[in-house]
């Protein structure tokens, strides 16, 4: 990391004062031609530093984007695909290396090693919302990730509907913040506690893991909420049956919803003083 030309200056000083043969160099002030030209050189040296800093950052991002058979290489060629632009022939990126945020359609992936294979799941975001891709979009996608994937490896390109999560709470409510209903009494939110669960889930990693307990700590930063219990919880996608959650769940989706109906349906509140 390039130094400062304050630094630099005062690294050339106190090598100065160490050599003896410059010990008729005293004049403190400003003008003096020795201070002046220690500053010279330090202006140079410091504008040395920064281009080897910037040499570094290029080539470190050159090499993080070359990689070959990493996963986090095909998460970054992922981000990289541009709907509806040619790829050049024979090659891996495209004519213009700056992206067209208009369609560059892939806002999440992860890249998963399985066995023999390697499954790729991507999504985008529609409404500000995750969502998968169309059956169009896809199919533009997986012939993308066939033209620039290492030869040999078998892809797995996945893009879809998030996870169901059903929820069972009983929430131990403060009656001075929420009402029976467990909405607030200053009329700010009606169902606090189902939309701080939409967010919690939203805010999760993409691929990353539901932990109940992460939610429960969630469920108990909201005000008015003195204690909160999971007392339900499953998960299920495509058309499989749900599958109880007990401590942590990895979406196949890689994203994951609340049924919201569900979820209003089984929330049981209890009044319960401030602890």
């Amino acid at each position: 990391m390039a130094r400062t030309i304050a630094q630099i200056q005062q690294s050339i000083i106190t090598a100065k004062l160490m050599d003896p043969t410059l010990s008729g160099l005293t004049s403190t002030s400003n003008t003096a031609i020795w201070l002046l030209w220690t500053y010279v050189v330090a202006v140079c040296q410091w504008v040395l530093e920064n281009y080897f800093d910037a040499h570094k950052a290029e080539v470190d991002q050159i090499i993080a984007t070359q990689r070959a058979h990493t996963l986090q290489w095909y998460v970054t060629k992922a981000r990289q695909f541009q709907y509806g632009v040619l790829l050049p022939y024979e090659s891996d990126s495209y004519v213009t290396p700056t992206i067209d945020p208009t369609v560059a359609i892939i806002s999440y992936a992860a890249a998963v090693e399985l066995p023999s294979l390697v499954r790729l799941k991507v999504a985008t975001l529609s409404g500000g919302s995750l969502a998968p891709l169309s059956v169009t979009q896809l199919t533009a996608f997986t012939a993308y990730i066939q033209l620039i994937k290492d030869a040999g490896v078998r892809m797995q390109i996945t893009s879809g509907n998030p996870d169901v999560l059903r929820l069972q709470l009983t929430i131990y409510y403060d009656p001075l913040v929420l009402d029976a209903t467990g909405a607030r009494i200053d009329g700010s939110s009606t169902y606090p506690v189902k939309d701080a669960v939409k967010q919690f889930l939203k805010a999760l990693p993409f691929n990353g893991l539901f932990v109940i307990n992460n939610l429960i700590a969630a469920l108990q930063g909201i005000e008015g909420v003195v204690i909160g219990v999971v007392v339900y919880a499953a998960a299920t996608y495509a058309a499989l049956p749900y599958t109880p959650v007990t401590v942590e769940y990895a979406p196949d989706a890689g994203y994951m919803v609340a049924d919201e109906s569900y979820l209003l349906a089984n929330a049981t509140y209890i009044s319960h003083s401030p602890i």
